[in-house]
């Protein structure tokens, strides 16, 4: 654990699950040797200065944690070509998958890391992002390994200090539990605000939403999933619940 320039913590976290699953294509690893290194940010750096990181200018910068497939980062970065995206995924299937669509659209606005979100997080300044996506993260659901899931007091307080006031977190999830889970813990955070106000604004998905291979899978089984978003808060806002 050591520190940034502006004195933010750089923490280590052991990643679980599996990094790789069926053998690349040819294609797939001719990207991965060729394109990859090209779109990889540089983590020696202690301070990633978030617009510059892009070959074309942009007027705002947008976070993915663990983009799976790649089927929102590719969509949503095709749509927005004036938003910058940082897509960070470990699981080297997901990122072959997205640089083959990167490299059919040409797209100029993605940087990627292979690995851990928290390690970019920690190196991104002070209320430089617009909006974080959090969608379908390993629910963990054996109580003993709920320590490892990704919505935690750590990782809320690293995003609320790279967000900017007034910033998205948008949270998707299948698992009641783990929706639960970051409800509670966002409210004891205390740096974010939950925007819902009716029941069908956790259960209706964002305006020009790309439904994941994922969510489909899930929606087939019977699960159904929620949406939900997360308003980075203004200094010293003031949380009418508070006084309840």
């Amino acid at each position: 654990m050591n520190e940034t320039d502006d004195g933010a913590t750089l923490v280590s976290r052991r990643l679980y699950g599996r990094s790789k699953g069926k053998a690349l294509r040819a294609g797939q690893a001719r990207l991965m040797r060729e394109l990859l290194p090209r779109l990889t940010l540089d983590l020696s750096q202690p301070c990633l200065h978030a617009p510059s990181l892009f070959s074309t200018p942009v007027e705002d910068v947008f976070l993915e944690i663990g983009f799976g497939g790649g089927e929102h980062l590719i969509a949503a970065a095709a749509a927005s070509p004036d938003v910058g995206f940082i897509g960070c995924e470990p699981f080297v299937n997901g990122i072959a998958k997205l640089l083959a669509r990167i490299d059919a659209l040409g797209l100029a606005n993605i940087r990627l890391h292979q690995g851990d979100a928290a390690e970019v997080i920690a190196r991104l300044p002070p209320a430089s992002l617009g909006r974080t996506f959090l969608f379908y993260p390993d629910p963990w659901p054996k109580r003993r390994h709920r320590k490892r899931r990704f919505v935690a007091k750590e990782t809320l307080e690293a995003l609320a200090r790279v967000m900017r006031p007034g910033a998205q977190l948008r949270f998707a999830t299948d698992i009641d539990d783990y929706a639960g889970w970051t409800l509670a813990r966002v409210r004891e955070a205390t740096d974010f605000a939950w925007s819902a106000a009716t029941s069908t604004d956790w259960l209706t998905p964002w305006d020009g939403w790309t439904q994941t291979k994922y969510e489909a899978k899930a929606m087939a089984a019977g699960r159904k999933p929620v949406y939900l978003t997360f308003v980075r808060r203004r200094e010293r806002e003031h949380d009418p619940a508070s006084d309840a």
